[in-house]
């Protein structure tokens, strides 16, 4: 018996390839003129090269010209998050740039690459190659002569050798087609017309006899307070009927939004039956979200064309949420999305009930959003393309390639456009957060506005040009971020950067007010400043000497934050930042400390506390500063973060630094005491009983500031709105249901009661709930959404091939012959009993394949 991963061929960059001209001077020099072509392969070849945590992987470098490639006044640029600790071979040099950019240039013992040759370029990296996200990309070449002409390189990834997919600690686990149909034998399959049709759970739900047709006769009537709500609902059914239904006033039949001020603020009821519908509520919010449980009555493939008339079945529906903030975070700033694809994603948070919209816009690689006072934050900072000086662009990062304004590297929402997304947002209950990533992750702010200083200084400028400067060029301090970057944090001790910061505020506020949206708050950032900055700092050092609270660097932490809070009081909102915001530093048995800051506890700081990576020692953090004061929105990597990998496999797309991340990741966290229920470590091992002995439990007075969860999606990976929306779905169900949903009797409890009642019944009706309900509905909701269909369990027992799915509903098909399954091939029903090797894969209701997995039946 043999099981085995079935590999693609080969996975292609976006990139297209191009001819290589040398400029004038080289051709001068050679006094010739030649075209090239010139293309890269890349191979993951072995882990724990040389016994050390390094890999080896081989980067063809292919000249297809008829002509050779000399020996010199050639740059090869890609991007890769990592370090390259011999970067020697075969005649060339690898070299860090900033960031994850880096370059490969031929050294003294190049020869150049002959025509039609290549060039097997070793890169011995450190640390382990475990999926397809850790691989280089976005080559470009740049000809010396001619620094500002690029040069796009065609990449094409090989598939790495058996032999490495098999030394792979996946290849015993979710590479192995058994251990998936392990991991799905806890699932039971349940009829659907068994499972409750309302998505998230209500609190209150019954299903009645009767059933109640909607059709383009049917009227709708609402109390005034809800009128917004019933035009809404028009629109929605629009989509789904020949002719819409029409509101009038004063009528008890067909669909009634009525107005009960007892209900709670965002609850509603809801009444299905033959004689109509009544959705009851106290609020605009209230309503809106009963028309939401109305939409999640409908069946699903509804969405797949217009029809007549539907069939809504009966029900008495009592709901309100669990927790007023219910937040998805969508970060367009490291790789951008565009308003289309932005409007698509709040839609699918209304129809699942999130009402936070946490809006990551700036970053080092990206600035996202038009400020009309300050131009060049868009004008440059949303333009990444090869540069040798920042004046017109930041450099390339993640896979954006060379060239300017290409999607997704490049790109912003303009004023008009970041309005409609405000109203769209405010329409569908959405509160919209903005960040501004400050003072670290700042970098295109930073190039943006050194790019406005040089433009005013030469137009004699000079008070104007430093108005807004973000650095003192004669900072010498040395330091290196998380992420490669050795100039993207803001100098705090510049007057300047509060000039930018307000004025960055400012124009958000007026362009929140234009659209009618609400603003509460700002998130102001606060993750990740790297040690040894602002060591150097002139302005630092001459306010360390006029300002007693200013004792060293980490004070200036305190006293940014304290001058953002009395900017942002001053403007009627509160500050939220990441943890780090909230938290101070001191000593501790003579070792650096971090606490929770009591200057700001009481203050209505919201933090989004993200570092609960299991192993790192502050598993704990969120609660210990919910308990301190601070109001806590729960985002921890292990649970909420969708940009990590579903599983461990080579193919799976995703990071893996903090674990990974499946949708019953946010199904079963548990908000109030989430350490009781940890499965695995931070590298995704499994953990039967975390040790909690010296963790902080969160208190009853920490559960009154726990405001809210959160799910977030980096976007380092997402190269397209599909990669996008893969990583997104089906995880954003799990958070909506631990959002909306009131605590499951599963969560209370110890743990072997905690497991036995999850297993048997909240898990198998969700992943049911989920595969025949919510992903059919998705396929074709608001034009369909790209979910990933996960890949089937096999198990070879008594001479017969069994496979499952997590997500009962999906398809299982599969092929006897050697060919790829497709939607015409055998359904899967029941063992298989016949011998040979056979490839199954899952398919959604509408044909679209997931990955392909292999047996061999002997």
């Amino acid at each position: 018996m043999i099981f085995k991963r079935s590999l693609s061929s080969i996975f292609s960059c976006f990139i297209i390839s191009a001819v290589l001209i040398f400029s004038s001077q080289q051709a001068e020099a050679q006094n010739i003129t030649k075209d090239y072509k010139i293309s890269v392969q890349w191979q993951a070849v072995q882990n724990n090269y040389e016994g050390k945590s390094q890999s080896l992987s081989v980067l063809n470098i292919i000249n297809e010209s008829s002509e050779d490639l000399p020996a010199n006044g050639w740059t090869l640029y890609f991007n890769y998050s990592g370090e390259f600790p011999k970067p020697d071979s075969r005649g060339l040099t690898i070299s860090f740039v900033n960031g994850d950019l880096y370059k490969i240039e031929p050294n003294a013992a190049s020869d150049g690459i002959s025509a039609g040759a290549k060039i097997d370029f070793q890169l011995i990296s450190l640390g382990n190659i475990e999926n397809v996200t850790q691989s280089p990309q976005g080559f470009y070449l740049v000809i010396s002569g001619t620094p500002d002409k690029v040069i796009p390189v065609k990449c094409t990834y090989l598939d790495p050798s058996p032999a490495f997919l098999n030394s792979l600690p996946a290849s015993k686990t979710w590479m192995d087609p058994a251990y998936v149909y392990s991991k799905n034998q806890d699932v039971q399959d349940i009829e659907a017309s068994q499972l409750p049709l309302i998505f998230p759970s209500p609190l209150a739900y019954k299903s009645m006899n009767g059933a109640y047709t909607i059709n383009g006769n049917s009227t709708i009537s609402t109390d005034p307070a809800f009128a917004k709500e019933a035009g809404y609902l028009v629109e929605e059914l629009g989509k789904l009927l020949n002719i819409k239904p029409l509101i009038k006033r004063n009528i008890s039949n067909g669909i009634v939004l009525r107005r009960d001020p007892e209900i709670a603020t965002e609850g509603y009821e809801l009444s299905v039956s033959d004689k109509g519908i009544v959705i009851a509520a106290s609020t605009p919010a209230g309503a809106f979200y009963g028309i939401q449980s109305l939409k999640s009555l409908i069946p699903p493939l509804s969405w797949r064309s217009k029809q007549n008339s539907i069939i809504l079945q009966a029900v008495e529906v009592k709901d309100k949420p669990r927790f007023g903030y219910r937040s998805f975070m969508l970060d367009v700033a490291r790789n951008f999305q565009t308003k289309e694809q932005i409007l698509k994603i709040l839609d699918l948070m209304s129809l699942y009930k999130l009402n936070v919209f946490h809006f990551h816009f700036s970053e080092d690689e990206g600035w996202r959003v038009e400020i009309p006072s300050l131009p060049e934050l868009t004008q440059v900072g949303s333009v990444r393309a090869h540069t040798i000086d920042h004046k017109n662009n930041i450099q390339p990062a993640f896979a954006s390639g060379g060239i300017a304004n290409q999607m997704p590297g490049s790109g912003h929402l303009s004023r008009k456009e970041f309005i409609e997304v405000l109203k769209y947002a405010a329409a569908r209950h959405i509160q919209v957060i903005p960040e501004i990533e400050s003072p670290g992750h700042a970098r295109a702010a930073i190039k943006a506005m050194e790019s406005r200083y040089e433009k005013l200084m030469k137009a004699g400028k000079p008070v104007e040009a430093n108005r807004y400067r973000l650095i003192d060029p004669l900072d010498k301090s040395q330091y290196r971020s998380v992420q490669g970057w050795k100039d993207n944090v803001m100098d705090v001790a510049l007057p300047s950067v509060y000039n930018f910061i307000e004025k960055v505020t400012d124009d958000l506020i007026l362009m929140y007010k234009e659209a009618g949206a609400p603003l509460k708050t700002i998130h102001y950032g606060g993750d990740e400043v790297p040690a040894k900055v602002w060591e150097k700092s002139p302005a630092y050092l001459k306010l360390k000497s006029t300002n007693p609270e200013i004792k060293s660097t980490d004070d200036l932490w305190y006293y940014y934050y304290g001058k953002i809070n009395a900017m942002a009081k001053k403007r009627g909102l509160f500050v939220s930042g990441w943890e780090e915001a909230g938290m101070r530093k001191t000593i501790l048995d003579g070792k650096p400390h971090y606490i929770a800051n009591p200057d700001f506890a009481d203050d209505h700081f919201q933090l989004h506390v993200w570092n609960n990576v299991i192993g790192w020692g502050a598993e704990d953090l969120a609660y210990k500063l919910a308990n301190s004061g601070y109001k806590v929105v729960l985002s921890p990597v292990s649970n909420q973060y969708f940009d990590l990998a579903y599983n461990s496999s080579y193919y799976e797309p995703g990071y893996k630094w903090g674990g990974m991340v499946d949708v019953d990741k946010p199904f079963y966290f548990i908000p109030y005491d989430f350490l009781k229920n940890v499965k695995e470590d931070g590298q995704g091992r499994p953990i039967k009983n975390l040790d909690q002995t010296k963790m902080i439990r969160l208190t009853d007075y920490g559960k009154t500031n726990i405001v809210g969860l959160q799910g977030l999606l980096w976007s380092e990976n997402n190269v397209s709105k599909e990669r996008l929306e893969y990583m997104m779905l089906p995880k954003i169900l799990g958070l909506a249901e631990r959002a909306w949903t009131q605590e499951p009797e599963w969560a209370v409890g110890e743990y072997s009661i905690l497991n036995d009642l999850y297993y048997k019944n909240s898990w198998s009706q969700f992943v049911n709930r989920v595969g025949k309900r919510e992903l059919p509905r998705l396929t074709y909701y608001n034009g369909g959404f790209s979910y990933r269909i996960p890949e089937p369990g096999l198990k070879l027992r008594d001479g017969k091939v069994y496979a499952n799915i997590q997500l009962p509903g999906l398809e299982i098909r599969y092929t006897r012959d050697g060919s790829d399954p497709t939607a015409g091939s055998a359904i899967y029903d029941s063992p298989v009993a016949e011998k040979g090797k056979f490839r199954f894969a899952a398919f959604d209701v509408s044909g679209r394949r997931g990955r392909i997995v292999e047996v061999e039946n002997k």
